[in-house]
């Protein structure tokens, strides 16, 4: 793509490796890393976003981490991409290169694909966590969408659960109501992108993935991820914040709230964690443009094998 200033992007699932193997790519390529993690955007959540700590980003700069408060309710696709386009700008302006590193699928694609914001994407973790609220308590969707966009909802059947969630994922996404956008219910990509991807993405075996998981939730409880809710909750943050529904947040809260055992929040982190990467690699695997590396099998050779990729589509 001629003109387009070129993207290079690490994508794949949580515990794969993407932040170690995606520092040593930049050091070695002059690039600077933004971030494609919905969770490490937020201040003070830093043990279970597996957000990577000063002396691990080597001197590297990293864009996105940290930039928004946990009680921020505005942050969305639509802003991440304004966010981030910016700053690829800013860094090309430089003479560096922009790589983008993370596994949230919509972050990514804000990016890569030509989107439509009044078409956001689907999120099947909320959508989930949303029926899940409707099944408890029956009208809660339609109560909660006349709160956020009153016309739709008055033309919606309280039944009608698959149509009131996605009026409220475009809202959560955008920042905008379906009404405002026309109330359309397709979900269509349009225009044109600005940027020239090049796709690194990083797999393994699945059993060796779901043990790097489990691992990886047992150095957090190490590193104190329960005080650091603690710390959270004795500020007074609102548990039901977006910010808060990460893997472990969650978890730890409802231990709080006397809703299972430690045990229980613990092994509930690591399966849950586990079904989030799956449904990440079944998300990435769609985008044929992605080339696939395999971790276990090239071990340190990993980044070599990444950076000789984005060298060769330059």
């Amino acid at each position: 793509m001629p003109g387009k200033p070129k993207i290079y992007l690490i994508v794949g699932p949580t515990a794969c490796g993407k932040t170690a193997c995606s520092i040593e790519i930049a050091k070695r390529m002059n690039a600077e890393i933004i971030s494609a993690d919905s969770i490490q955007i937020y201040k003070t959540l830093d043990i279970g976003s597996a957000k990577p700590t000063k002396e691990e980003m080597s001197g590297v700069p990293h864009h996105l981490l940290d930039c928004v408060d946990i009680d921020d309710t505005g942050f969305n696709v639509a802003v991440y991409r304004e966010r981030a386009a910016k700053l690829i700008r800013e860094i090309v302006s430089r003479g560096k290169k922009p790589l983008i590193v993370g596994g949230t699928g919509l972050y990514v694609n804000s990016l890569i694909f030509p989107l439509n914001f009044s078409a956001a994407e689907p999120d099947f973790e909320r959508r989930e966590e949303l029926a899940k609220l409707e099944r408890e308590k029956p009208g809660f969707l339609r109560d909660m969408l006349a709160s956020i966009d009153p016309t739709a909802a008055a033309r919606l059947h309280a039944n009608d659960t698959k149509r009131l969630i996605r009026a409220i994922e475009v809202y959560e996404q955008t920042g905008k109501t379906l009404t405002s956008h026309g109330g359309d219910f397709a979900n269509e990509r349009g225009g044109e992108i600005e940027f020239d991807p090049l796709i690194a993405g990083i797999t393994m075996d699945r059993a060796l993935l779901y043990t790097r998981i489990e691992k990886r939730v047992d150095i957090m409880i190490e590193q104190g991820l329960l005080n650091e809710v603690d710390s959270i909750l004795k500020r007074g943050c609102d548990p039901s914040l977006p910010a808060l529904q990460g893997l472990g947040y969650k978890q730890l809260i409802a231990f709080r709230n006397g809703e299972y055992s430690f045990e229980e929040a613990v092994e509930l982190i690591k399966r849950d964690t586990r079904r989030f990467a799956k449904r990440q690699i079944s998300w990435f695997k769609r985008d044929k443009r992605i080339r696939w590396f395999a971790a276990d099998e090239l071990k340190e050779e990993l980044p070599q094998k990444i950076l000789e990729y984005f060298t060769a589509g330059e």
